[in-house]
């Protein structure tokens, strides 16, 4: 069976014999390419799954994207996600040459802070240590102490419990922060108004209307960037990455994912025995990168992300400490 063929096989419940023959030229071709440019895509858990499961050579959430991609030996990654995720792979790998196929795929907790935000924060509230979500732009990246993700945040503000702090502040994301809060209740964490505008979007009475119609028959795991009333309902928070493992080893009959649609396409076509019932929201960002863009992209190799050498240095540093920290 060739590449192309098992790909097919993996995408028959997503895409119709007649949107892959259209899919199909994109595929082989930006493949043929990566082999030719020492190239490597990555792809979040949010790309279509022709993207995901065809063209992806890396797949996961935004730090573990950029972790794999400064341990690989490509010259050249093509950051299929949005821009603050080409931003991290630059600051973990920068003697790559980082591509982004489309520079306006956006986030719009990314936007919602600026390093300026961040200077004033820290005037406002010295000696307390600014924890920083990785989805945000590599300036504010370099204005924090430490960075966290989803799926770590918890270890993070722990780890700085242990440490003596009373106080932290949490940015960007609200909700993520105000569920964080709830695991450790003896910090006191201050927060910022940045929302992700897919998770903010789910409410608490669509966990329960679907609770109401499937009863215990249904799993329902939500991302941790909804409001924490949705987390409450649910029967199970995590990253991309977590929510990904326990659809793997639990293998549930039947499961409502909380997230971004994509994720749950990736997912349908990975886990075939298990049941998706829908309820999600697109993420415009993510789907500005298509396949006819990635090719482009790597054909005349732009758009390239740059990022100043100082910036680099210093967000780093945030990075690092997160490493450490989450060990």
């Amino acid at each position: 069976m060739t590449a192309l063929q098992h790909i097919r096989e993996k995408l028959g419940a997503q895409y119709s014999d007649q949107t892959w023959e259209g899919l199909a030229p994109y595929i082989e071709a930006i493949n043929r390419l990566k082999r030719k440019k020492n190239a490597v895509v990555l792809a979040h858990n949010y790309m279509t799954p022709d993207i995901f499961h065809g063209v992806a050579d890396i797949v996961g959430d935004s730090l573990k994207l950029a972790q794999e991609a400064a341990k690989c030996d490509a010259a050249v990654i093509v950051q299929a996600g949005v821009y603050f995720m080409a931003e991290t792979s630059k600051i973990l790998c920068p003697e790559k040459t980082v591509l982004m196929p489309d520079m306006e795929a956006g986030c719009s907790l990314s936007e919602s802070i600026t390093g300026a935000d961040v200077r004033l924060l820290k005037e406002k509230f010295p000696d307390v240590p600014v924890v920083t979500y990785v989805n945000t732009s590599a300036e504010v990246k370099a204005e924090s102490d430490v960075c966290c993700t989803s799926g770590n945040a918890t270890k993070i503000i722990k780890a700085l419990a242990r440490e003596g702090h009373k106080q932290v502040l949490m940015i960007p994301d609200e909700y993520l922060a105000m569920n964080t809060q709830r695991e450790v209740p003896e910090v006191k964490i201050l927060t910022w108004k940045g929302k992700c505008e897919v998770h903010e979007r789910f409410t608490a009475d669509d966990v329960r209307d679907i609770k109401s119609r499937y009863g215990d028959s249904i799993y329902v795991i939500a991302h941790p960037e909804c409001h924490p009333d949705v987390i409450a309902a649910s029967d199970y928070s995590g990253s991309t990455a977590q929510l990904q493992n326990v659809i793997e080893t639990k293998q549930p009959a039947r499961v409502l994912l909380i997230t971004e649609c994509s994720m749950g396409d990736n997912l349908q076509a990975a886990n075939p025995k298990v049941e998706f019932v829908r309820s999600c929201f697109m993420c415009p960002h993510m789907k500005r990168i298509t396949l006819p863009k990635i090719l482009k992209s790597l054909e005349t190799m732009t758009t390239e992300v740059h990022v100043p050498a100082d910036v680099i240095a210093r967000a780093q540093k945030s990075v690092n400490r997160m490493l450490e920290l989450s060990r």
